[in-house]
């Protein structure tokens, strides 16, 4: 256990950022899931309204450290691509 008052408050923010950081991990996670499961669908419509929220999910979370900033980018790439191709 800590024994002074800076280590103290440093497990106290630790535990708030891991908090913050898994609550923003799930809302991207279930925002890629739908985008991706209205892709599997072939449902270009839906596919293309959801893809602005996902994309803005996941910038927010890379942006807040829940993730990297290139794996956001990557994940944003293939989604974009993957909504591109249901129309051709």
């Amino acid at each position: 256990m800590a024994n002074n008052k800076s280590t103290k408050k440093r497990i106290i923010q630790a535990e708030n950022n891991r908090q913050r950081n898994r609550a923003l991990k799930t809302r991207m996670r279930t925002a890629v899931r739908e985008l991706r499961s209205a892709i599997d669908a072939g449902d270009g419509a839906k596919a293309k309204s959801l893809l602005p929220e996902t994309i803005q999910r996941l910038d927010g979370t890379a942006h807040k450290g829940g993730i990297h900033r290139n794996a956001a980018a990557r994940t944003k790439s293939r989604l974009t691509k993957a909504v591109a191709n249901l129309d051709s």
